[in-house]
């Protein structure tokens, strides 16, 4: 059993000395939040964060990357629906192999143990599908 000052990690609630003994267990588990808390601290304070680090609802990426002007948006909207009409024109195989990898994530071994296949022929369908994309993207500019 080890003995605690509550008001050492309650410093509003208590404003006198409150001594308990707490297990071994409990009192190693608030010296590591206690720890964790000023870490957390430190580390906002050497990334100038003022806010949560933790939220996770974008403000860190607003912060870091420029927003784009209308021109850029509408560039970008062009640009997107273009890449989507010259993998819709594709063949089916084709387009669903392009899809799954650059779109999905998936790896060439996934695709190819997914459709039952050899991994050089969803290789070579992948790029005979980007050709494909190339020409048909040249031949609509």
């Amino acid at each position: 059993m080890v003995k605690i000052n509550l008001r050492k990690y309650y410093p509003d609630f208590y404003t006198n000395n409150c001594i308990i003994e707490v297990p071994d267990e409990v009192a190693a588990l608030m010296d590591s939040y206690e720890h964790a808390e000023a870490a957390y601290y430190l580390r906002r304070y050497r990334h100038k964060a003022y806010y949560s680090l933790d939220r996770g609802d974008g403000i860190e990426n607003d912060i870091l990357f420029v927003s784009l002007s209308p021109c850029e948006i509408y560039e970008r909207k062009v640009t997107v629906e273009q890449l989507h009409a010259a993998i819709t024109a594709l063949p089916d195989k084709q387009a669903k192999r392009v899809y799954a990898h650059y779109f999905l994530g998936m790896s060439k071994s996934a695709i190819a143990k997914a459709e039952g296949i050899n991994e050089s022929a969803v290789r070579d369908g992948i790029d005979r599908g980007l050709r494909n994309i190339e020409k048909f993207l040249k031949n609509s500019l």
